[in-house]
């Protein structure tokens, strides 16, 4: 069993699940060690032996949560027709309908994980941007500097909907910012 999936009911599983709730609350920042241990029923020693810091732990919930969005973004875009698409092509209709469909299949896969926040924060490192890489994948070099705006609107929307904006009219302004 690969390391990053706990055992479920396990310290490790509570933690991140704990986690998950209070990083989609109060945000990275607004979190604490203290509480999420509590919340997960164990001691912070816990928390810190299985993840090094609030910050390793918020890495795990981050990258589990952005690995299985990015598997809809692809599934979505290989739906759409992207396998027989030509990324190379500018303007290829069906290029912009896969990544159309990716990225509302990511709006949707994020407010059905409650994960609005954590993933509407900017990622907590220097690496690459997992979601940005799939949509830049999708578009033509000519396009490729898209992929950051229309992750920042994603974005955008989540922490519109993590602020308490309604899911649907929220949804709706990014299929008007994302249009055909």
């Amino acid at each position: 069993m690969p390391e990053w999936i706990p055992v479920p009911g396990s310290a490790k599983a509570r933690l991140i699940e704990a986690a998950l709730h209070h990083f989609e609350r109060a945000g990275f920042e607004g979190s604490n060690v203290t509480d999420i241990a509590a919340k997960a029923s164990v001691t912070t020693g816990s928390l810190y032996h299985h993840f090094g810091s609030k910050l390793g732990l918020y890495t795990v919930v981050r990258t589990d949560l952005e690995r299985r969005v990015t598997d809809r973004m692809e599934g979505a875009a290989e739906s759409a027709g992207m396998s027989d698409a030509i990324p190379d092509t500018p303007g290829d209709a069906t290029c912009r309908a896969a990544v159309r469909s990716a990225v509302l299949v990511a709006f949707d896969a994020a407010v059905r994980f409650d994960a609005c926040r954590v993933l509407g924060e900017p990622p907590p490192h220097d690496d690459a941007d997992p979601i940005e890489v799939t949509v830049r994948a999708m578009l033509s070099r000519d396009l490729e500097y898209a992929a950051g705006m229309l992750v920042a609107a994603w974005r955008s929307a989540l922490l519109n909907v993590a602020g308490g904006a309604t899911v649907a009219p929220v949804r709706s302004a990014l299929e008007f910012v994302i249009h055909d």
